[in-house]
């Protein structure tokens, strides 16, 4: 039987603050923030939905590219939670994505409570480049990020295996260490747990931070 990690009310509460386009934006830098990102099409909606427990939080849609500003949440009133527009494929021009990608990156390289990334990665796929070129780009201008496996229902334990270590090997080949990794089912509510813990670890080291 699947977990059920609606059950735990991990979230008591999570509000909309703003949408916006421009890094400057973005609510003051006084909580800590956490950034969910993947390719367009990777479930990210619908585990920011099923992790908050809401069902309209983050729109969904079954058309890539439905997310197309930076888009912030207070949690709990302790953190933010912000949902970025996704990379890769999607149905909007060239200059449209190519403004998705600027603003993205200058948000990434300026929030300066920023404390990790969440890239989320389809594990029922192969390495993708773009997933692979993402991560090394956070690497290089230091900007921490987990690896967040979605749609674990889809496949079975084997291949989730096999995938995950397939990912690694590729990972090690530019990497010394691995960063953090979870793997998650919004469907069935696996991993969320896991994450809402590594989450409320890194406010605490985050608030000592503050204190020195």
């Amino acid at each position: 039987m699947a977990t059920t990690e609606r059950d735990l009310n991990l979230i008591k509460k999570a509000e909309f603050l703003i949408s916006n386009t421009d890094p400057t934006r973005c609510p003051e830098e006084i909580f800590p923030e956490y950034a969910f990102v993947g390719r367009s099409n990777v479930g990210k909606s619908s585990l920011i939905n099923a992790f908050t427990n809401r069902k309209d939080l983050a729109k969904t849609s079954s058309t890539p590219g439905k997310t197309q500003t930076i888009n912030h949440f207070m949690i709990d009133d302790a953190w933010y939670l912000v949902d970025l527009p996704g990379y890769g494929y999607a149905k909007a021009p060239k200059s449209k994505i190519l403004d998705w990608d600027n603003f993205i990156e200058s948000y990434l390289k300026t929030r300066k409570n920023l404390v990790a990334v969440f890239v989320l990665l389809d594990i029922r796929l192969e390495v993708q480049k773009n997933d692979l070129n993402f991560m090394n780009w956070l690497g290089q201008h230091h900007i921490p990020f987990a690896m967040v496996f979605t749609k674990l229902d889809k496949i079975s334990s084997s291949q989730f295996n096999r995938n995950k270590t397939a990912y690694q090997k590729k990972m090690l080949e530019y990497w010394d260490e691995l960063p953090p990794v979870f793997a998650t089912s919004a469907e069935h509510f696996q991993g969320l747990k896991e994450l809402h813990q590594y989450i409320l670890y890194n406010n605490q080291v985050y608030q000592e931070f503050l204190k020195k």
